[in-house]
């Protein structure tokens, strides 16, 4: 098996996508990983990247298309790295994405019959992101907005992006036309100088808009930043500026202030309100998201008693738990996240769900040692997935039931092993399409002792 040299220009057979949406060919017996091509198809490509295990190749000619390629509705894809799937078809989209999950849970977790069911899409897979991020840059000595190119720091300027909800971007162009007015510099990450950052925008059901301004050090011209997204921006209801003065990839700094409007928005999801301020965390895509929820409740037998909801995070599915359980437990370790899980629930009513500040691992055992017996445990971790001592004290725990929510096949595939380890046998496997035109995939699973 000879791996292919730099600048070697191959042609390849497509037979397969990887974790990352990329096409997967072989030379000569040797992986080498091709964006933007996909299965059924042959292709040339040229090698950037050799490696002693894989290679990736640059596509350079599409030699025979396959029948599910489609036309990109953007013309930055292929240079943006916000989306890697928009020349697939969604119907692909989400049965590659279902393969995603059961290959991780057979390779990964070693389940060799893995009950995955077909992904829940969306209607329209477009225009359903209701929080979006856009750095600045500058071209040309302008100021501009954009994403950054696949795993680069370089500015890829936009005027438009059809995953996002109109008046999210209207946010950057108001904020776009105001620094270029105001002849605000944009920040440089290499010199540390520069003033505007980002601009973050998110808006809710009801259509009203909150725009946050990250800049380094203070913010000037401020009446021409609120004039300008009042008259650019129609819905905007919340002006914020925050300052982040640290050389870090993080968006944010410490501190917030509201320059006009509202402090919070709110959101309705599965018929309860939520109060959601500019550093909260909520899903993106609130038509997917109440599907996800409904997922999770329908795994939730009526007439439960007690339900413990790890990583709760502001007490979205803790409260929805509550409607199945006499007693709802969240557990979180961020305090400001806590904090609003409480406000929620007392926001809704709900009496029956209260909420802990603390590590899982130590937390969980000892909310069982003062006698509360969970009859289920949600778990709903970051993309890291579950801490192994975590998962031990959901085994621990003695709970007959696990309701897993996953951002990560991979990671979900490695808890999902400790925890049949643990007793449990898995039940079902819930993909659903949170993400449409990228590579990301949530996933609702349930595991059950064996019993």
């Amino acid at each position: 098996m000879r791996p292919p040299e730099r600048n070697e220009e191959l042609t390849l057979a497509i037979d397969n996508l990887g974790s990352e949406a990329q096409g997967i060919g072989r030379h000569e017996g040797f992986a080498v990983f091709v964006p933007f091509a996909l299965p059924g198809e042959r292709v040339r490509a040229r090698v950037i990247k050799p490696g002693k295990s894989f290679a990736v190749a640059k596509l350079t000619e599409i030699l025979e298309k396959s029948p599910e390629r489609a036309e990109p509705p953007c013309p930055a894809f292929g240079r943006c790295g916000g989306c890697t799937l928009m020349h697939l078809s969604y119907a692909a989209q989400l049965e590659y994405k279902r393969h995603e999950v059961e290959n991780a849970l057979r390779r990964i977790g070693g389940f060799a019959d893995v009950p995955v069911k077909p992904a829940i899409g969306m209607d329209e897979p477009l225009r359903y992101r209701n929080k979006a991020s856009f750095p600045f840059g500058t071209e040309d000595g302008t100021a501009r907005f954009g994403f950054f190119a696949p795993r680069s720091h370089r500015l890829v300027a936009l005027d438009s992006c059809p995953i996002q909800q109109g008046a999210l971007v209207d946010c950057a162009k108001a904020v776009r036309k105001w620094a270029n007015a105001c002849e605000i510099p944009v920040y440089d990450e290499t010199t540390g100088k520069g003033a505007l950052r980002h601009i973050v925008a998110r808006s809710d059901k009801a259509g009203e808009v909150m725009a946050v301004v990250v800049t380094n050090g203070p913010l000037p011209h401020k009446g021409e930043l609120i004039a300008a997204l009042r008259e650019g921006v129609p819905g905007i209801a919340s002006i914020l500026h925050n300052r982040n003065d640290k050389n870090t990839n993080a968006i944010f700094g410490g501190r917030f202030e509201t320059l006009w409007g509202k402090d919070q928005l709110e959101e309705t999801i599965c018929g309860l309100r939520f109060d959601v301020s500019a550093a909260s965390f909520l899903q993106i895509n609130p038509e997917q998201t109440e599907k996800l929820y409904r997922e999770v409740e329908a795994l939730l037998p009526e007439g439960l008693g007690n339900v413990a909801d790890v990583f709760c995070g502001a007490g979205t599915i803790t409260l929805l738990a509550a409607k199945k359980a006499k007693r709802a437990v969240g557990i979180e370790c961020v305090p400001e996240a806590v904090a609003d899980a409480a406000r929620n629930a007392e926001k809704n009513g709900v009496a029956n769900a209260r909420f802990i500040c603390g590590d899982a691992a130590a937390e969980l055992p000892r909310l069982v040692s003062s006698g509360f017996s969970p009859d289920a445990v949600i778990l709903d971790p970051p993309r890291k997935g579950c801490d192994p001592a975590v998962l031990d004290a959901v085994v621990a725990s003695g709970a007959p039931r696990v309701v897993y929510v996953s951002c990560d096949p991979a990671t979900l595939a490695r808890d999902c092993k400790r925890l049949r380890e643990g007793g449990y046998e898995l039940r079902s496997v819930q993909p659903v399409d949170m993400f449409p035109q990228t590579a990301h995939v949530e996933t609702v699973v349930l595991m059950s002792h064996n019993m």
